[in-house]
């Protein structure tokens, strides 16, 4: 997601979590995932103690530090220490391993690494890998620390809590997912303005939140994730409450949102699947109509859920499409409703273009891949120039999604480039597979993709996550494959069902088709 437009102050009321501190230190502004109430005054305060804990660590400006955290107020005072001395805060995906980490940290630069006690083995392993010195390492959680780490406390105590001096706004540097090769930050250049020179809550105009006016963000998934930051960040700088979770679950989430008077949250579609699930006494326990924005992302939403979850939920579900690197497009529920399937139409500080791949702009109706335009900026992959110009039309960029465009400038994707099956010459988009597939009251989830096939080059695999209640095996795979020649053309239909415990999504809904696919590969030579 890009950083939001340079949006004047003045007309915005109170701009920037710093000045609404000031100007309201009593008002809670942010609920821990075990219901403890921070206020303004008391969050500003670490914030301020965290700066100075940097600077005295060694840290200056367009320096870098990571943390491996879950959900919690560490993470939002790294936030907000990193917007206000100028820094580069980089989120770990507190769900890879040590290695994986390490590459992060080094690759970034990072001169500080906070990790939770949770996450211990990995970043003590990420940590030694990258060569930090114990003096740079610091431990949150009730232990205090671990081997090689000293206590987050530390990096705090003694420091004050006023204001730093040099105040300068900084950025997040979030790593891309690295489907292929290693991840890369998205780098952007720091402005070298005061935080209060830019609106830091515009971006949430793009889909109609305005400050304050009784808004509650409920976060339900890993704030490491690109736009789950961006959207809170976004809230708590324009007045809005941040309730957070920690481990999602759909019936806790039904609950905060009637306790809170939630009004806007940001979400994946396969939460929306797992709150469809949910026995219908559960759901009617519960009172969700004070949300305003139920915005998802991240992955393709088959059609029967969003229109499921738009007559449980109301006009407030509503989809964009971006990526880390920018956006993007927005749909309504009534664009949606009268296009079915489309991301929406693009943002006011974008531009959405669909090339072939000899580079020429495709007409209206025709599929290629898409590209975005940003007007507020652009950004570099950290270290990989080759990368960043690769992806590059002019000013468009690319994250490989193919998708067309109608007359009136909705965009409708088809699948990721990387993930298309081509059998037979024909191609194939897994995405509209996937959801026939989920029609299915036995699956729980599903990915589909190619496998190689002597004949035809390549051929459908479905691989199956169960739902409760249905026992995976020959008996069900029949039934679900009998299902398909209902729902879909024959070339499109998977000619073999695999079962798997557990599909491997990361907590936003992301699937990681390419640990499915891969070992079916082995020995073979994809064609895309």
């Amino acid at each position: 997601m890009t950083p939001p437009p340079s949006t004047p102050a003045a007309a915005q009321g109170p701009n920037g979590f710093w000045a609404q501190a000031s100007a309201e230190p009593d008002r809670v502004v942010l609920v821990t995932p075990e219901g403890e109430e921070w206020t303004a005054a008391r969050l500003h305060a670490d914030v301020n103690r965290l700066v100075h804990g940097l600077r005295a660590a060694g840290l200056e400006r367009g320096d870098v530090f990571a943390v491996v955290l879950p959900n919690g107020v560490e993470f939002f005072t790294a936030y907000l220490a990193a917007s206000q001395a100028g820094l580069y805060l980089v989120p770990v995906n507190h769900h890879l391993v040590g290695p994986e980490i390490a590459w992060i940290v080094s690759d970034s630069g990072a001169k500080v690494l906070i990790a939770h006690e949770r996450f211990a083995a990995a970043a003590t392993d990420a940590a030694d890998e990258a060569g930090l010195p114990a003096s740079h390492r610091y431990a949150v959680g009730a232990v205090g620390a671990f081997d090689g780490f000293r206590p987050y406390a530390e990096l705090l105590d003694g420091q004050s809590d006023a204001p730093p001096a040099d105040r300068t706004l900084g950025w997040v540097m979030n790593y891309t997912s690295g489907t292929t090769g290693r991840p890369r930050g998205i780098r952007r250049p720091l402005p070298g303005k005061l935080p209060e020179e830019t609106y830091l809550g515009g971006f949430l105009g793009i889909f109609g939140i305005r400050p304050f006016d009784g808004n509650v963000h409920l976060v339900c998934s890993p704030l490491y994730h690109t736009a789950v930051l961006q959207f809170a960040g976004a809230s708590l700088h324009i007045g809005h409450p941040l309730v957070l979770m920690d481990k999602w679950t759909p019936a806790e989430m039904l609950r905060l949102i009637d306790a809170h008077g939630a009004t806007h949250t940001h979400m994946v579609p396969t939460q929306f699947h797992r709150l469809l699930a949910l026995p219908q006494e559960v759901k009617d326990a519960y009172d969700v109509t004070s949300m305003r924005h139920a915005i998802h992302g991240a992955a393709p939403c088959p059609d029967h859920v969003k229109r499921a979850m738009i007559e449980w939920w109301g006009s407030c579900v509503e989809e964009y499409y971006a990526a880390s690197e920018g956006g993007g497009a927005f749909a309504t529920a009534e664009d949606w409703l009268k296009k079915p399937g489309t991301v929406g139409k693009a943002w006011p500080i974008s531009e959405l273009a669909v090339f072939d791949d000899d580079g020429n702009r495709l007409p209206p109706g025709e599929l290629g891949t898409v590209y975005m335009k940003m007007s507020t900026g652009g950004f570099s992959y950290h270290k990989d120039e080759g990368k960043t110009r690769k992806n590059r039309i002019g000013d468009f960029f690319t994250v490989g999604d193919l998708g067309l465009m109608d007359e009136e400038g909705y965009l409708f994707l088809r699948d990721r480039k990387i993930d298309m099956i081509i059998s037979g010459g024909v191609n194939i988009y897994p995405a509209e597979i996937e959801s026939a597939l989920l029609t299915h009251p036995a699956v729980a989830d599903a990915a589909a993709f190619g496998i190689p096939n002597g004949d035809w080059g390549e051929e459908v695999k479905a691989v199956i996550e169960a739902a409760e209640g249905h026992e995976p095996g020959e008996v069900l795979a029949a039934d679900i494959l009998a299902h398909c020649e209902q729902q879909l053309a024959g070339f499109k239909r998977p000619r073999t069902v695999d079962f798997i415990e557990t599909m491997p999504r990361d907590p936003n809904g992301k699937l990681y088709k390419r640990r499915l696919r891969d070992p079916y590969w082995e020995g073979h030579e994809r064609a895309v």
